[in-house]
């Protein structure tokens, strides 16, 4: 049985420690599913080619966009997500889902060839989830997961930045320094920090690789406005100061002619069971 190395602890700033937001998206997930990005077809189709098998285990499936990518790639998929509003969700349009974390989630003697998470592996305990993907994932499956990075324009940061410090005075970091940064450069930390979880299970995985996709995505104002509320920096937001934001952004998508093109990186790491 796949176990932590010795002597390691846990970062008290680790994302999944953050309960109140990890599970905050259900709050609207009709609109959770139709305004996040899918991701690349080509990294769907390069997962299920490397796989020992078509069988998917779908972590923080939410409502399901990945499962139905794997899906549609020909793939059975069953999701795990602790939210049960987003699990419902997902289970209306086709997806079998198992509601718990995944770092408490009891297989019941289920494998899998393909374990993913889309943008979803930062609210899992890195190390503890390793393992549990490690006990469940067949000889010589997969462990792959990804992330949608968008470098926002400097003009919409800026406006987001504005409006942030105004209904925001309080947050707990600087928001301007987050959202006017290299999102895709600043995550380059962190998905080192996933590949060092998978190493810490003793003999379970080879090396990890880290895989990249570079798009982009054109978004009316409409449609940005409808993603806005999706990220986990205003999934909690009262509705008064969330319309603030908007209206911020979406004066800045005004002045641009009514359309906004967004650069994204799809990052993943991918490592396979020994």
């Amino acid at each position: 049985m796949p176990t932590l190395a010795n002597g390691r602890t846990a970062d008290p700033d680790e994302p999944h420690r953050h309960r109140d937001v990890a599970e905050s998206f259900g709050t609207d997930a009709e609109r959770y599913d139709r305004a996040r990005p899918r991701y690349p077809d080509a990294l769907v189709r390069r997962i299920v080619d490397a796989s020992p098998g078509a069988r998917v285990l779908d972590v923080g499936c939410g409502t399901g966009i990945v499962a139905r990518q794997f899906q549609d790639a020909g793939c059975t998929v069953l999701g795990v997500e602790p939210d049960a509003r987003m699990a419902e969700l997902a289970r209306r349009r086709g997806t079998d889902v198992d509601v718990a974390t995944f770092e408490e989630w009891e297989a019941k003697g289920r494998t899998f060839d393909v374990v993913v998470a889309g943008t979803a592996w930062h609210w899992v305990d890195l190390a503890a989830g390793a393992v549990k993907a490690a006990q469940v994932l067949r000889p010589g499956g997969l462990l792959v997961p990804f992330w949608n990075v968008a470098d926002l324009p400097a003009d919409l940061a800026e406006a987001v930045a504005d409006a942030a410090e105004r209904v925001m005075p309080d947050a707990p970091f600087d928001f301007r320094a987050a959202v006017t940064r290299s999102l895709v450069e600043a995550y380059q930390g962190f998905l080192a920090k996933a590949a060092d979880g998978m190493r810490s299970v003793d003999g379970a995985f080879g090396e990890p690789e880290q895989w990249r996709y570079d798009w982009e995505f054109t978004y009316s104002r409409d449609a940005w406005l409808d993603f806005v509320p999706t990220q986990g920096a205003f999934t909690r937001l009262p509705p008064d100061a969330l319309a603030e934001i908007l209206k911020a952004v979406g004066t800045a998508i005004d002045m641009r002619g009514g359309s906004v093109t967004v650069p994204f990186a799809t990052l993943a790491v991918a490592v396979r069971r020994s």
